[in-house]
């Protein structure tokens, strides 16, 4: 299926692919079954007292106690009321366009296994479902909060995506979607705890938020239960910011952007 103006490429076996949304159906049910208790409403604030984090209150009122928090809000981390002022949460958003594309019967197989390429300069993937659909993307724009399916980044996705694989322009275009990514100014997670005791952040993962999961979830269960952040997760502390005497500021504006969100 590839075009024949691709000058070289390398086949690799062992990769694989998650999909973002079956995966977190998995995990909510998982939870559940668990005995995991899940309250689906919005943060108003953090709660603090005595110096240390206590808790969270909800939109419609109800204060929820506990004795460690973790601030896994994403794009949206380091605007949750509450957070005292030396706390820093140096996330920012990322903004990415994604496209869905249906294989139709008549036309199976399609793409039998995902296919990253640079064109142009630019970070283009195609990742095959096994339910016909295919995924193609994505942009990386440093906009904001701003999250318009734009004609520009579909045009851009679809013609980089044609360039590899000239056969996409059969298929039905299904879902255009943008999104945020959570941004750290080195592009690396903020694992582990925070300025402010009881605190902890799971965040600014950036382009890798899936892939990561099963390693954060073990990073911050241990932390949480032994109240220490394993070795290999140190490098990612929040305060690495603060240690090196970078300011999240300037940093994030000189931050390498990444082309490509989750598959």
């Amino acid at each position: 299926m590839l075009a024949p103006g691709v000058r070289g490429g390398l086949r690799v076996d062992g990769d694989h692919q998650i999909d973002p949304r079956r995966l977190a159906s998995a995990l909510v049910t998982a939870c559940e079954r668990a005995g995991v208790v899940f309250r689906r409403a919005w943060v108003e604030r953090l709660s603090v007292g005595g110096g240390r984090a206590t808790g969270a209150v909800l939109a419609d009122g109800t204060h929820l106690g506990a004795d460690q928090v973790v601030l896994a809000g994403g794009s949206l981390s380091g605007r949750l009321p509450g957070l005292p002022e030396e706390v820093a949460v140096p996330v920012r958003p990322v903004k990415g366009q994604v496209l869905r594309l249906t294989v139709p019967p008549v036309y199976a197989p399609f793409l039998s296994r995902t296919v990253r390429a640079l064109v142009r300069g630019s970070h283009v993937y195609l990742v095959p479902r096994a339910d016909g659909e295919l995924v193609v993307g994505a942009t990386s724009e440093e906009t904001g909060w701003e999250t318009t399916v734009t004609a520009g980044g579909v045009y851009e996705l679809l013609r980089d995506a044609h360039e590899l694989v000239p056969g996409i322009t059969e298929l039905p275009l299904t879902e255009t979607r943008a999104g945020l990514r959570p941004a750290s100014p080195d592009n690396a997670p903020l694992l582990g705890p925070t300025a402010l005791p009881g605190l902890h952040l799971a965040t600014g993962h950036h382009r890798n938020g899936v892939l990561l999961t099963p390693v954060t979830g073990e990073v911050m269960a241990t932390l949480l239960a032994t109240g220490e952040l394993p070795a290999p997760a140190r490098p990612f502390s929040p305060d690495r910011f603060t240690r090196t005497g970078a300011s999240p500021v300037t940093a994030a504006t000189t931050a390498p952007a990444h082309q490509e969100l989750p598959a």
